[in-house]
Parts: structure tokens; C-alpha cells; sequence
């Protein structure tokens, strides 16, 4: 039963991975203004979230980021999706252009997911 669980979360992931690498996702998000524009962690976590869904056609998933998301051209950021099983997958988010203060980023799931710790 255990590997059941394990087959689907690992499928689940693979396809939101699938999804992204043929969509070649992006986004942009307003922020408030600051010195560079910068986006929170949990916002970065939740938008993430939504597109992802939106990709996918499947439930959103649990999104984390460690950081704030600063708003300047070329800057990087890795998160993580965990799926239900526990099994993760890395996604990294990449500041493409900021105007005022919206910060426009893609943004690429990793090819392989990592299983669930035992």
C-alpha cells in the first residue's frame, strides 16, 4: 500500500514537471514599492502555487520558498513542492525584468522529484 501512495505522489510530480518544461512558465506579481521591488516568500509560495495548478489541472499543490524574491534582472530562487506523499520536487524562480513594482519572473520545475523520506 505504501508504494501506491509513493507511485502516485512521484506520478503527480511528474506531471506538474512535465507541465512546466512544455509551457516554459512565467509570471509577473505587483509589489510594494520599494528599493529593489520585493516579493515575499509567501506570496513567491502561493502564486507558485496557482500556476502550477492552473498548469497541471490538478489540485494546487504545497509550495515553499525560503526567501523574499528580490526584483532584480537575473536573480534566483529555489523552492519546493511537496506532494502528499511527502516525495519533493524543486523549482527554480528567476527574475526576467522588473517595471515599477511588478517583478516578472519564470520559473522551471526540476526534471526528477525526490522521494518521501522513509
Amino acid at each position: 500500500m505504501f508504494k501506491a501512495r509513493t507511485t502516485t505522489g512521484l506520478s503527480i510530480l511528474a506531471a506538474v514537471a512535465a507541465s512546466t518544461l512544455l509551457l516554459g512558465c512565467s509570471s509577473s506579481v505587483e509589489v510594494k514599492k520599494s528599493t529593489p521591488p520585493t516579493l515575499s516568500a509567501d506570496k513567491l509560495s502561493g502564486t507558485l502555487s496557482e500556476k502550477l495548478a492552473a498548469a497541471t489541472g490538478q489540485p494546487k499543490p504545497h509550495v515553499s520558498c525560503p526567501e523574499d524574491l528580490v526584483g532584480k534582472v537575473g536573480t534566483t530562487s529555489r523552492c519546493t513542492l511537496t506532494a502528499d506523499d511527502g516525495s519533493t520536487l524543486g523549482v527554480t524562480v528567476k527574475v526576467t525584468s522588473v517595471s515599477g513594482g511588478r517583478i516578472h519572473y519564470d520559473f522551471k520545475a526540476d526534471d526528477k522529484a525526490s522521494p518521501a523520506p522513509n
